[in-house]
């Protein structure tokens, strides 16, 4: 029974290739963000694209934009970056800082996703699991300890009451 679990329980993380895709992450957030080593680092995607270089989901007409998300708690900011899959590039950083938005919370249904509203106008939708391998749409990076911790922040110190 333990090899056919062994068999079936799905691919490996590739751990170098995710350190080596960490890092690129933070030289592009640092090369656009002003003091961005004080910054934690999560990738994410978002389904609001009009800012933002996109890809198509498989099979489906929905536009995904991939980001680099930084969040700082001594300052209660989170940093959102636009980027492509394979990280060659990057856009300008957009700041939530916690004192300027208008609401913010977890959003459970229809999708799992941390909530932005800076103004009435508009909102974006940051969705971040612990580990993501389709590297053609995401970028490929182990982030479990990370998206944890980026969780508790946004709970607990970003999310409005």
């Amino acid at each position: 029974m333990g090899l056919f679990c062994k068999l079936f329980k799905g691919p490996e993380i590739d751990m170098e290739k995710s350190r080596a895709n960490a890092e690129k992450m933070r030289m592009l957030f640092n090369q656009v963000v002003d003091d961005g080593d004080c910054y934690r680092l999560l990738f994410g995607y978002t389904e609001d694209v009009s800012r933002f270089n996109y890809g198509f989901v498989h099979g489906s007409k929905t536009k995904i934009g991939n980001l680099i998300v930084g969040w700082n708690e001594a300052n209660q900011t989170i940093v959102v970056v636009p980027t492509v899959p394979d990280l060659s590039g990057c856009g300008d950083p957009t700041y939530y800082r916690r004192t300027e938005i208008l609401k913010a919370y977890r959003n459970k249904y229809p999708t799992d996703a941390f909530v932005i509203y800076p103004d009435r106008k508009g909102y974006i939708g940051i969705h971040a699991y612990d580990w993501l391998e389709d590297e053609k749409l995401y970028v490929y990076v182990s982030q479990e300890e990370a998206l944890a911790a980026f969780t508790d922040f946004f709970m607990n110190q970003f999310a409005t009451k």
